[in-house]
């Protein structure tokens, strides 16, 4: 089903419009930064949410309502004070293959974000950064920097190795868009949603695929980078937006 391109811009912005709205926080895994107000706490709690973001929706929400539980539904709080003896209520926390020692090294390379590297919006924007892409690899250079990183290093993904990244697109699309549309929390003003990449999966690479958008088969970061491109030509101030059409389209209606 390859359209004309402005037949095309037309038939996601339709489908944009129609999912981007409040109705599908309830079930979806934004829901759960969606619980708070403060900037760091929004931001803290979506990055384990997005960390956590494959398999059942329903294991998804369950998990990441555990863990700000957990955090004493405080996380910025939690973060910047805890000590070793908070750490031991995480004893037995599995997600599939993210469990106990990945969340404890988690906590504490926040904790070293927050104290010594400014935050995490921070770290995510690089100095004179032109591409998001320099933006992921300098943060996962800093939140692996710790001595103990080992086997966590897998949930922090690689882009240098081609891959796809897609939570931590997906954070970042929570982050940075700022529609006022409420789904988004456009809280952080020193990205611009322009220099944003898609995150993919494999629904919205099917339905990009279908459309014409990628024709890349694997879908990894060459193939992030194609899609990407291909929406900024239909919006190149807020290519990312279109998400909301590959998902919705993908999982909603089984496009």
């Amino acid at each position: 089903m390859k359209l004309a391109e402005k037949d095309l811009k037309d038939f996601l912005e339709e489908k944009t419009e129609l999912y981007n709205r409040p109705t599908f926080i309830e079930s979806d895994p934004i829901s759960i930064p969606h619980q708070f107000t403060r900037k760091e706490d929004i931001e803290i709690a979506a990055f384990f949410t997005a960390t956590i973001s494959w398999g059942q929706r329903t294991t998804i929400l369950k998990n990441a309502n555990r863990l700000t539980e957990l955090m004493g539904n405080e996380p910025h709080q939690f973060i910047l004070n805890a000590e070793k003896k908070d750490l031991q209520k995480f004893e037995g926390f599995v997600h599939r293959t993210f469990q106990y020692i990945d969340v404890i090294y988690f906590i504490r390379s926040l904790q070293n974000i927050y104290r010594n590297e400014g935050g995490l919006e921070k770290t995510f924007a690089t100095n004179n950064m032109k591409d998001m892409k320099d933006g992921i690899q300098h943060f996962r250079k800093v939140f692996l920097s710790l001595n103990t990183a080992g086997r966590t290093a897998k949930h922090i993904s690689n882009i240098e190795k081609n891959a796809s990244a897609k939570r931590i697109n997906m954070f970042l699309r929570w982050m940075v868009r700022n529609d006022k549309r409420g789904v988004d929390f456009g809280i952080w003003k020193s990205i611009s949603p322009a220099v944003l990449y898609c995150p993919l999966d494999l629904h919205s690479g099917r339905v990009a695929r279908k459309l014409g958008l990628l024709n890349r088969k694997q879908d990894d970061w060459k193939a992030v980078y194609e899609l990407t491109l291909n929406l900024r030509a239909l919006d190149r101030k807020d290519p990312v937006k279109y998400d909301f059409a590959l998902f919705g389209l993908g999982v909603f209606e089984r496009f």
